[in-house]
């Protein structure tokens, strides 16, 4: 079993928002499979946070950087001469981009073109992938799920920003990458993904975490809220596979991308009774008005086909082991006698044993 045909071996990697959720399990993935990482972020957006419980900092270069100082941005990448960079720095949370839309619109839309001029100044670089959001499409609340070429929206600056955010990456894209023939480019869309080690706020999950933690029931708002929820391994499968297909056909393998499982699509309500079940800590109840945004539509699905035909990729748990893989990663923030980062690696690896098993192409 080599996952990713062995591309990442000593190759040389450049990450940014390695300090976040999604960050900090790509940076332990990479780093398990022998990459040379180096990681440019701000400091960790919560705590308690997985970066620090993971020791990530002692597994890779660690650059304490804003993707908004172009000039620090540009230096730090050229010193480590990457042949591959993710770009998952971003001001991600909604209710922040009502209260802060300036600052988020700076944060994804400018920070992303720096981030993408730095790739095109350093000539080592053979593939880019950008994460962007499950919210960018115009969302009329549709049983069935979006495809890359759906119209994008844009209901909230948060979403609004990650569509400018992909047109930033396709104008770069046509204009400088595929033109000169050596950087794969690629957007990356995904969304309600969740695992042990999250505790950013307005999400459901890492809301239940806390009310185990301080002895008291979940309150929702709004259980009819329909997602399809995924393991964060599960995206990141998908953007470590793309990468190493941009490096070999740029042309073929860029642009935009859906990560999303074809099953697991359920509301609030049965997400944190499966997590209640499964796990079985904690509860909850319905209190109308809980102070989650309420600016979400009912429904929102992606449909994830293009990555089934062109990649060979799919999701591979369904939603209990998902949420059985979710609370077991919690272990160790839960008072129990875990190391945040063997727990981390573990589930990785079992995660791509079960991919292998199911004859997901990355995995074998």
């Amino acid at each position: 079993m080599i996952p990713f045909s062995d591309y990442y071996s000593g190759r040389r990697v450049f990450l940014t928002g390695h300090t976040g959720f999604k960050g900090a399990w790509l940076a332990l993935w990479l780093h398990s499979l022998g990459a040379e990482v180096t990681g440019y972020s701000l400091v960790p957006p919560s705590e308690p946070n997985l970066f620090e419980a993971a020791d990530v900092a002692d597994r890779i270069r660690h650059v304490n950087g804003d993707i908004l100082n172009a000039e620090a941005l540009e230096r730090a990448m050229a010193e480590s001469r990457p042949e591959v960079v993710f770009h998952l720095a971003a001001q991600a949370l909604i209710p922040d981009s009502l209260e802060h839309p300036l600052e988020t619109l700076k944060i994804n839309v400018m920070g992303s073109a720096n981030v993408l001029e730095a790739v095109r100044r350093t000539d080592s670089v053979r593939a880019v992938v950008c994460a962007s959001t499950d919210k960018i499409y115009d969302n009329l609340a549709q049983p069935w799920g979006y495809r890359e070429i759906d119209p994008l929206g844009g209901h909230d600056p948060y979403s609004a920003t990650k569509g400018a955010m992909e047109l930033v990456c396709a104008s770069w894209n046509r204009s400088f990458f595929l033109p000169e023939g050596r950087v794969g480019s690629a957007t990356v869309r995904a969304g309600n993904y969740i695992g042990g080690g999250d505790f950013g706020a307005y999400r459901l999950v890492p809301d239940y975490v806390r009310a185990v933690r301080d002895g008291r029931i979940l309150e929702i708002g709004r259980p009819n809220l329909v997602r399809q929820w995924q393991h964060v391994l599960e995206p990141l499968s998908g953007y470590l596979w793309l990468a190493v297909k941009l490096a070999e056909d740029p042309a073929r393998f860029g642009g935009p991308w859906n990560f999303a499982p074809a099953d697991n699509t359920c509301s609030d309500e049965t997400l944190v009774e499966t997590i209640r079940s499964v796990s079985r800590m904690g509860g909850w109840k319905v209190v109308p008005g809980d102070g989650r945004d309420g600016s979400e539509e009912g429904v929102l699905k992606l449909c994830s086909d293009k990555a089934a035909v062109e990649l060979q990729w799919k999701a591979v748990l369904d939603l209990k082991r998902t949420v059985d893989m979710t609370m077991r990663g919690y272990d160790p923030f839960l008072g129990r006698e875990f190391d945040a980062g063997e727990v981390c690696l573990g589930q990785i690896d079992e995660y791509t044993a079960l991919a292998a098993r199911r004859g997901m192409a990355w995995a074998l």
